[in-house]
């Protein structure tokens, strides 16, 4: 299984918290590649991060993107080149690499990610879940904004045919589309995801694959009271922890901060052996 992250030195903890909960909710995956995308992580941190992985029997290779690709890229401090790198993967990526699972630092993996690393595409090229579901305002409200008739996709976890997504994205493409939406961008790469390749995107259940965890109420009405919290343990792979607030902040309140602590209790202790 080839796992991708895309992230900066401040979110070296809380990546450990997310690796080691998918180590420890995915024992049978002997053979994980973490693909680490960055601009200027320390060397230190980077083999500190590397020892980690290889504790698991995983191999950590990082790759420093080449500032050179963004020469002509719409940046600012709202749009830093490193929201680029998970649209850009697919050319950034070694060639020999033909799948990916890019998955956000601010989630808890519970459940084995197996089956979706294994979804057919059906000819699509990413797989992602859209959280609007539970709202259809919210998908009335994107389709307006971004000129689009497809679910909003939410971008914290995708699974990418990069063979497919070589023929598909370009570096023009990208730039193009920040700098004439700038305006309409609200999640900058996001929305950018969405607006180039929502199309291309197999919509994958979200109350499996990419949980939000601020929508417990909601997620339980829309089932009829069935996805309750054991449901939720017992069938959930990936809570994912969206938004401003994050469950290693200590004014952090929803439910679900607890699980978190403890998972990051578990990884602190392992580092500090």
């Amino acid at each position: 299984m080839n796992l991708l992250l895309t992230l900066d030195e401040n979110y070296l903890l809380p990546c450990k918290v997310m690796l080691d909960s998918f180590f420890a909710g995915n024992p049978r995956e002997t053979d994980v590649k973490v693909y680490l995308l960055h601009s200027q992580i320390p060397a230190r941190k980077l083999a500190e991060l590397g020892a980690f992985c290889a504790d698991f029997g995983a191999e950590l290779r990082p790759i420093a993107v080449d500032p050179a690709l963004f020469a002509h890229a719409p940046t600012s401090k709202r749009y830093p080149k490193e929201m680029y790198y998970r649209l850009l993967s697919p050319l950034i990526l070694p060639r020999a690499v033909e799948r990916v699972l890019y998955l956000d630092p601010d989630m808890l993996i519970i459940n084995p990610l197996r089956p979706l690393w294994e979804q057919e595409l059906n000819g699509n090229v990413f797989a992602a879940a859209s959280h609007t579901g539970l709202t259809e305002m919210a998908n009335e409200i994107n389709h307006r904004r971004l000129d689009t008739e497809h679910e909003y996709f939410n971008s914290g976890v995708m699974l990418i045919d990069l063979k497919a997504a070589r023929a598909l994205v370009t570096t023009e493409d990208v730039f193009r589309c920040v700098s004439e939406h700038e305006k309409e961008l609200i999640l900058p790469d996001q929305d950018v995801f969405n607006m180039l390749y929502g199309k291309q995107t197999l919509p994958v259940e979200d109350v499996l694959w990419n949980y939000d965890v601020r929508n417990y109420s909601k997620y339980l009405i829309r089932s009829s009271g069935r996805h309750d919290l054991s449901w939720v343990m017992a069938n959930t792979a990936v809570l994912h922890f969206c938004g401003k607030n994050k469950p290693w902040q200590a004014d952090y309140k929803n439910p679900f901060g607890m699980l978190y602590l403890h998972y990051q209790n578990l990884t602190v202790r392992k580092l500090n052996r």
